[in-house]
């Protein structure tokens, strides 16, 4: 049986208050709540005076007026960005008009392998083809900030291009949406892949920060613990889809109706991107078998 994930839906505070979550860190919530987003997308201000703002969030003139608002007399010298969905990375450019802060972090939107004939990205967030940095961030790369440091830690998974940012003086992680503790991550070819972000949860496990601030939701106090339960519940339902291919082929809506039985109506899209995700791997893997190369329409068996 898998190990029960610790999840935690507590609410940060309500959208356009920015409250203090760690002597280094503060968190406002955009106003973009939603199956996806909980009660909205986190961005977080990291230092005093002079700030680096992590994920500015979607294009919403409210979010950025409270923002700017709750900073009023401090300088916001560098916008950084996790990854390139919509509800993430779209204000840093309006933020970088206003301010003059470089943007730095990912590299542009990219998907995580080659389209197949006839497919497109159906993420319901979408990709920002329009974020362009003005520097990308490599694995290990540091930004020193006044007071704080921020380590670029390379998680692709949910994206091709996702990055955490370790803040090495509270040993603690800005996650993005590679862990969060309110819901497990959706992963959707072809912007993310599951052989990557299971490789990426494993690379997590080997580091040692004690905290985890996600894009969505309140922290993760115990990641490595939340972590494992993590590993634990893809490999069930990795294990759930194979028993199901057993039985007979299927459609990825069949196996959906079949591994997920009671699922929010909201969720069904979500969990069908999981279950390709998860397909796309084990055929990868020589687990599971279709003619052609996985599609969202193809037909499914055990190997």
């Amino acid at each position: 049986m898998a190990e029960e994930i610790p999840f935690n839906r507590s609410a940060p505070a309500p959208a356009g208050v920015l409250e203090e979550v760690s002597p280094l860190l503060r968190r406002i919530v955009a106003p973009n709540p939603g199956p996806m987003t909980f009660t909205g997308t986190c961005t977080y201000v990291v230092g005093r005076g002079a700030v680096t703002v992590v994920d500015p969030g979607p294009d919403d003139a409210a979010h950025l007026e409270a923002l700017l608002a709750a900073l009023q007399g401090e300088t916001i010298e560098t916008i950084l960005v996790t990854h390139t969905h919509r509800d993430h990375s779209p204000l840093a450019a309006r933020l970088k008009a206003l301010t003059g802060a470089p943007v730095i972090g990912v590299a542009p939107h990219r998907t995580a392998r080659d389209l197949v004939e006839g497919e497109y990205v159906r993420l319901d967030a979408g990709a920002d083809y329009d974020y362009s940095p003005d520097r990308v961030l490599a694995d290990g790369t540091v930004h020193q900030g006044r007071g704080y440091t921020l380590e670029a830690v390379e998680t692709p998974g949910h994206t091709a291009n996702h990055l955490a940012f370790a803040l090495k003086e509270e040993n603690a992680l800005l996650s993005g949406d590679h862990v969060m503790a309110w819901s497990t991550t959706t992963v959707a070819p072809p912007d993310g892949a599951m052989g990557d972000y299971m490789a990426s949860i494993q690379k997590l496990l080997g580091r040692d920060e004690r905290v985890f601030w996600p894009g969505h939701g309140g922290p993760v106090t115990e990641p490595q613990r939340f972590m494992r339960a993590l590993q634990s519940h893809r490999r069930q339902r990795e294990a759930s889809i194979l028993d199901r291919l057993g039985a007979s082929e299927a459609t990825i809506p069949e196996v959906v109706a079949d591994v997920y039985q009671g699922l929010n109506p909201a969720l069904v899209k979500a969990a069908a991107m999981n279950v390709f995700a998860h397909l796309e791997d084990l055929v990868a893997r020589g687990l599971a078998a279709t003619d052609g190369p996985p599609r969202l329409d193809s037909r499914f068996k055990r190997s």
